[in-house]
């Protein structure tokens, strides 16, 4: 049972890259994406449930979270080209500063590590949902939210980082010392 979560985190790698190879097959993507995202949710709830939270599993569950996030935005880019390009320099912000958040945790903390703040998790909510309200609306602005909202959280993560003693991956928000 202790294992149940990282197996989930693991699952979730595996159906994002293979959301690679069926990105040209909407049921089969459709279906491996879902899939990804509910495994998402599953393993941190269970985690917590079952009391088998680890250091392991928090890091784990950064890095699908990143690979699945890289990949959604990727094909995002793909799919739509030409009508994204202004929102580039956006998304090249965004980047960076997620990038000096973990420079800076790495420094001062020496660990690569990734919050599960609400900023970023209501970021990855957006993100999910952000294929689905370009296909019924087929307007580009959504992603500007979607954008201000992850650059804010990108901005907190590295705020708390700056402002912390110790790594606490689950810690909630700036505003709340947990």
């Amino acid at each position: 049972m202790k294992h149940i979560p990282n197996i989930l985190t693991t699952s979730r790698m595996i159906f994002v890259i293979l959301m690679l190879f069926f990105y040209k097959n909407p049921w089969i993507f459709a279906t491996l994406y879902a899939t990804a995202v509910l495994s998402d949710v599953l393993d941190g709830v269970i985690a917590r449930r079952t009391q088998t939270q680890t250091p392991f599993g928090a890091r784990l569950d950064s890095f699908a979270d990143l690979l699945m996030y890289g990949i959604i935005v990727m094909l995002i880019f793909y799919w739509m080209g030409d009508l994204l390009a202004p929102g580039v320099p956006l998304i090249v912000t965004i980047a960076g500063v997620r990038m000096i958040s973990i420079l800076i945790a790495a420094v001062k903390f020496h660990t690569f590590v990734s919050l599960h703040t609400w900023g970023n998790k209501f970021t990855g909510i957006l993100i999910f949902l952000a294929p689905i309200v370009f296909i019924i609306s087929k307007s580009t602005s959504f992603f500007w939210f979607v954008g201000l909202i992850a650059l804010l959280s990108a901005i907190e993560e590295g705020l708390i980082h700056l402002m912390s003693d110790s790594v606490d991956e689950n810690r909630r928000s700036i505003f709340l010392s947990d």
